[in-house]
């Protein structure tokens, strides 16, 4: 049964133990108007099918809520994150489970403290934070600038890729940070072997690697980043293995029935200590392969929410492919990709889900 916030907005215990557990959390996208103004009606009806589909939690404000909803003229920050915790506390009583609610927290030190007290006065369970807008800090100063906005949240932590504005954050910062008693999480999507297994080790040394949950946000390797132990030796001379647990991640919020149903089949694997299926490994070709379409890999991802926001419009979830930004809109020839996509890939889509139950999503 879910649990009303607490009155002063703490995060709720059972939806961090829920997190800890490792689940399928959709990065929300926006949904707009055709004159781009926030439609709440379409909003619900993508938020009735996270829910649906079985997604553990919900991120909002991040990537792919489009990073304007934050420019003063825009002004969406606040009301989306406002619409989608009350529209998650409603699912979360018709569903009877716990439905986590993450926020996407950015900026300097008091921007990401102004927005992570936001987050929590909302109901919100943890904030991701992003800390491309910090470029030039020192691994010293990150930490304090963590440790300032831990004091407010229960931190997600977020290592995104330079190519969309991420910047490198090597060992040492994350073995810090994990030791941080305020982080409950770290999702990784530098899209990179190297810095991936940077974060893994400062985690296993950090002397909080059962306390921090691990999410891939690897789109290009998202089953392999489930499916692997990650084992380093200890200072004792023992060694400690790690594991992926779940994904917090874009591809998630298209497909999602069938995101929810991998990582559950995942999950049963690795707990069995059953050897690996390499059929496990043609999935995960497929995946990248799909994600490389959805994401615009060919144009340097400039297509990528467009390209999330088409294959949810082709099943009828969206009623458009709009950004806030018109510049913002599908590359040549990803159409034609994503057609291609869904032919090579049908078993990666839930259309037949979605097609069953869009009418009642779209009740008002």
């Amino acid at each position: 049964m879910p649990t009303q916030t607490p009155s002063d907005g703490a995060a709720r215990p059972e939806a961090l133990d829920l997190l800890k557990q490792g689940i399928a959390i959709p990065a929300s996208p926006l949904a707009l108007t055709p004159d781009r103004k926030h439609d709440p009606a379409a909003q619900r009806t993508l938020y009735r099918y996270y829910a649906a589909a079985g997604a553990g939690g919900i991120a909002v404000g991040v990537h792919t809520t489009q990073f304007e909803i934050r420019d003063p003229e825009v002004a969406l920050f606040e009301p989306v994150l406002e619409f989608a915790a009350q529209e998650l506390r409603r699912l979360e009583q018709e569903h009877q489970r716990v439905i986590v609610r993450v926020a996407g927290v950015c900026g300097d030190t008091p921007q990401a403290i102004a927005e992570a007290a936001l987050s929590r006065s909302l109901g919100y369970d943890a904030v991701l934070l992003s800390l491309a807008a910090m470029k030039d800090a020192s691994v010293d100063e990150l930490i304090s600038h963590c440790q300032a906005v831990g004091e407010v949240m229960p931190l997600i932590g977020f290592y995104l890729q330079p190519a969309v504005g991420g910047r490198a954050l090597p060992y040492e910062f994350w073995r810090r940070f994990a030791a941080l008693p305020s982080v409950v999480a770290i999702k990784m999507a530098p899209f990179n072997r190297y810095q991936t297994i940077d974060v893994m080790r400062g985690v296993a040394d950090s002397g909080r690697a059962h306390e921090v949950t691990l999410y891939t946000g690897n789109d290009d390797n998202i089953l392999v980043d489930l499916l692997t132990p990650y084992t380093f030796p200890t200072n004792d001379g023992g060694e400690i293995t790690l594991r992926i647990r779940g994904g917090l991640l874009g591809q998630f919020c298209v497909w999602t029935k069938t995101a929810v149903e991998i990582l559950h089949e995942i999950h049963q694997l690795v707990d069995s200590g059953r050897p690996v299926p390499v059929e496990w490994l043609r999935k995960n070709v497929a995946l990248t392969d799909a994600n490389a379409v959805i994401f615009d890999v060919a144009h340097n991802f400039a297509g990528c929410i467009p390209g999330i926001h088409e294959v949810l419009h082709r099943q009828g979830l969206m009623l458009n492919i709009l950004c806030l930004n018109p510049d913002e809109t599908l590359s040549p020839g990803q159409g034609e990709e994503l057609d291609r996509i869904c032919r090579s890939y049908p078993f990666l889509t839930d259309d037949v889900f979605v097609a069953a139950h869009l009418a009642e999503w779209q009740q008002d």
